[in-house]
């Protein structure tokens, strides 16, 4: 799709869903607002799977602004060409989530932004975080909603399909998608892991984000239709995103 044709498409995408839904923002936002809540001046922040940015690629003031709030920043990432480009943290570490080089109790808060849905065994990274973080420690991640209808179709989508939807709808290269598992990605999931691993649930929140097919032009109307129909509590469930927050808990030990 040429810059021209994703341009107007955008254009257009803008002005409908100004008139739909007026009050949508993307799912980023609410993942920012949750993690500056729980970062403090003498935290240690590590974020797991970082590649090569904390937020999306738009929002680099509340990047910096978030970096800037907190005593240490890491990242720790599999993917070597994205953590050498990582612009905001400097203190990067490429290694697995699953056997994180890192101390006990070393860190007050990890964050995980659109990673859960590629950990093939989320109980075992769970567990290092535990680990990791130091009594009442927080955990914050953002992360596709199995039960929302874009979530569905991707994972019975042929993986080639699935990468030339994403370079068409995102503009997103074939080595920047991953493969997923959505093995912590609904709310009785991630309350059943949470309390094997030792943490409380202290915010579980249904979100929904910028619609999936707005370089599709008119079909987006649709899509918006749809936001706006599930805005309300009933149908929160079928929203695309999951924004969740786990607190450790001081008296237990991962099982």
């Amino acid at each position: 799709m040429t810059a021209s044709i994703r341009s107007a498409a955008y254009d257009f995408y803008t002005k409908a869903e100004r008139l739909i839904v007026p009050t949508l923002r993307s799912s980023q936002y609410a993942y920012y607002e949750a993690l500056c809540s729980v970062l403090r001046p003498e935290a240690r922040w590590l974020d797991m799977g970082c590649g090569h940015q904390v937020f999306a690629d738009w929002m680099q003031r509340e990047e910096q602004e978030a970096i800037a709030s907190c005593r240490t920043v890491t990242g720790i990432d599999l993917d070597w060409a994205g953590l050498r480009g990582h612009a905001g943290i400097t203190r990067r570490v490429f290694g697995d989530l699953s056997r994180l080089p890192f101390a006990d109790a070393s860190c007050e808060v990890v964050s995980a932004n659109m990673v859960a849905e590629h950990l093939a065994e989320p109980a075992d990274v769970l567990a290092e975080v535990h680990r990791v973080l130091t009594a009442n420690g927080t955990f914050v991640f953002h992360t596709p909603n199995y039960h929302h209808w874009g979530t569905r179709i991707a994972t019975a989508m042929p993986d080639r399909l699935k990468k030339l939807l994403i370079r068409l709808l995102e503009g997103r290269a074939e080595a920047d998608v991953f493969p997923t598992h959505y093995r912590m990605n609904t709310a009785k999931a991630i309350r059943r892991l949470a309390d094997r691993c030792g943490f409380e649930v202290v915010m579980l929140q249904y979100v929904s984000s910028s619609a999936t097919l707005q370089m599709l032009g008119p079909v987006v109307l649709l899509e918006l239709l749809y936001i706006r129909v599930i805005g309300g509590a009933a149908l929160a469930p079928l929203r695309s995103g999951l924004v969740v927050v786990l607190r450790k808990r001081s008296d237990s030990r991962a099982r």
